[in-house]
């Protein structure tokens, strides 16, 4: 045996060699003889054991209050179940089945760092500067699935990580961020059916996608009042703005039944600003702060780059951000202190969530 591996040259003098007695033998040929293909055999791959599919409610140890389901969810990487089990626990909740939040409690579970994925989905996710251009519906729809899933993810993380932070918190903040859940599952199963339906070569998880909302859920993860100002009033917000010209395409592409899907996410994102809003004036007279202030200082600190237009003002006024909240509204975070950047890699404000016109007041209810 050789000291050294002919390829990489590393040592291989402490290597010992396993024999392995099959009966066959291979021999070589200085000159070989001519040969002709007799067959070609395809290769089969292993076949594949099943998964056996996981029941809504787990057998072991079934969750008994809402945040035992909210960190279930983070940690359900199959993006169906993630749909099937936000459905069933809102419905629990609402339904006065499962009547503690458990969030009171000093043995709350913890969320993830991280929300789970499945492998294959892991694999595909990559920098947001290599996802390619939205040009075609496909892309476009399987890339606004892939934020509709991390909102839902979002929308049980801020439960679970700040609802035992703040144990006085009012039943009324569970409430309107378990309708916000149930929404973005809505919203995920509304997308990926019209995926399917113009696209079915490609499939939910088939393209590369990113994490940018996850990276500023990162960033925010030790602040609720900045969790809900970057989150709700910075990243979903610009989906006031963006969303008519998505609509818009579709309807140049004659897609009718797109458009009537994001109409219908238009219609609910507007109450997920107005509960962003909400909460976050909340904290505020809570603390103390001056919300306007407050929000530009949150961005200031935990946003790179401006906060950038054309803003529909009206829809934004509509779900309670006026002018004075955005108008030359620059983050600076990383440009003083380098610890602050090195946390993500990146920053990127999502241009695919989608609000429509609505009443800062308006009273969101729950039809099961």
């Amino acid at each position: 045996m050789e000291a050294n591996c002919p390829h990489l040259g590393a040592d291989m003098s402490h290597a010992d060699i396993e024999e392995c007695d099959t009966g066959v033998i291979a021999v070589s040929f200085s000159d070989p003889p001519p040969a002709k293909v007799v067959s070609i055999i395809p290769e089969v791959a292993a076949p594949t054991i099943p998964r056996e599919p996981e029941p809504v409610v787990p057998t072991a140890n079934p969750p008994k209050t809402l945040m035992d389901w909210a960190v279930l969810i983070l940690n359900t990487p199959d993006p169906i179940l993630k749909v099937e089990r936000t459905r069933h626990a809102v419905d629990l909740f609402f339904t006065g089945k499962l009547p503690s939040v458990g969030n009171k409690s000093s043995n709350a579970p913890k969320p993830p760092d991280v929300p789970l994925r499945e492998e294959s989905f892991a694999k595909n996710t990559v920098d947001p500067a290599k996802v390619k251009s939205r040009k075609n519906r496909a892309v476009m729809l399987h890339a606004l699935a892939n934020i509709e899933q991390w909102a839902i993810d979002l929308a049980w993380d801020i439960m679970a990580r700040f609802g035992p932070r703040h144990p006085d918190i009012p039943r009324a903040f569970f409430s309107d961020f378990a309708k916000m859940a149930l929404d973005e599952a809505k919203h995920f199963s509304l997308l990926t059916s019209r995926l399917k339906a113009i696209s079915p070569s490609t499939p939910y998880g088939s393209m590369p996608v990113h994490a940018s909302l996850w990276e500023s859920a990162t960033v925010t993860s030790d602040s609720f009042r900045s969790r809900l100002a970057i989150i709700h009033l910075v990243h979903e917000a610009r989906g006031l703005d963006v969303n008519p010209a998505t609509i818009e395409r579709f309807k140049k592409a004659g897609d009718t039944d797109t458009v009537s899907v994001l109409e219908v996410i238009h219609a609910d994102e507007v109450t997920h600003v107005t509960s962003g809003h909400r909460w976050f004036t909340w904290i505020c007279a809570q603390e103390g702060r001056n919300p306007v202030t407050s929000f530009r200082d949150e961005v200031k600190r935990c946003w790179r780059g401006d906060v950038k237009g054309p803003f529909n003002e009206e829809a934004r006024e509509r779900a309670g951000l006026t002018q004075e909240y955005y108008t030359d509204l620059r983050g600076e975070m990383g440009l003083h202190d380098p610890s602050e950047g090195s946390k993500v890699e990146k920053v990127v404000c999502s241009n695919s969530k989608g609000l429509s016109e609505g009443l800062a007041d308006l009273k969101i209810e729950y039809v099961p």
